[in-house]
């Protein structure tokens, strides 16, 4: 085989490649295509607790860190700045919608090791468990840059809302019934 067609034959392979990348992607887009991130910033009468910058690195199905999502304005990977207020927590995104997630919609908030596509130290990346759209959980991860992991998450874990009946069982005395507000 001469040199132009050897060419050929990668450029051949090179291009189907690309495609299918591209059609896998759509695919994605398509499957995901109902999931709205909620666009927006902090309301005025929000107290930031704490400012952090980092990376955005990927959002996947709740528990499974290989299965990206791709959410329009929040599917790649970006350079993030993290506003974490009293109402929760927004997300500035450079060339992109700010994003805010109300605290009642954070579920869980933890460190993690692996994404998608990155790979770091033990415990190097912020793990946020959200509910989109009111109804889907999903994992957001992250890459603080001026801290660890650890303190994003730390910072974060304040605003979760408390379910009412693990508040109520927390201050019962062992085997005691939890009030239901109900009682006269």
């Amino acid at each position: 085989m001469n040199r132009e067609a050897s060419l050929l034959v990668i450029l051949a392979i090179a291009v189907v490649l690309i495609g299918l990348m591209a059609w896998g992607w759509w695919r994605r887009a398509r499957r995901d295509a109902g999931l709205r991130v909620p666009l927006g910033v902090l309301p005025p009468t929000a107290t930031v607790r704490a400012t952090f910058r980092g990376l955005y690195v990927a959002s996947t199905v709740h528990d499974d860190p290989l299965d990206r999502l791709a959410l329009r304005g929040f599917g790649i990977r970006s350079r993030v700045t993290f506003r974490i207020a009293d109402l929760g927590l927004a997300l500035e995104l450079p060339g992109a919608d700010d994003v805010f997630i109300a605290a009642e919609s954070i579920v869980d908030v933890a460190q993690a090791t692996v994404a998608i596509d990155r790979v770091v130290e033990k415990d190097g990346l912020t793990r946020l468990t959200w509910s989109i759209d009111g109804d889907r959980v999903i994992d957001s991860y992250f890459r603080p840059q001026d801290a660890s992991a650890r303190a994003l998450a730390d910072a974060i874990r304040p605003i979760i809302p408390v379910p009412q009946a693990t508040a109520a069982s927390a201050d019962a005395p062992a085997g005691a019934p939890i009030p239901t507000g109900n009682d006269e």
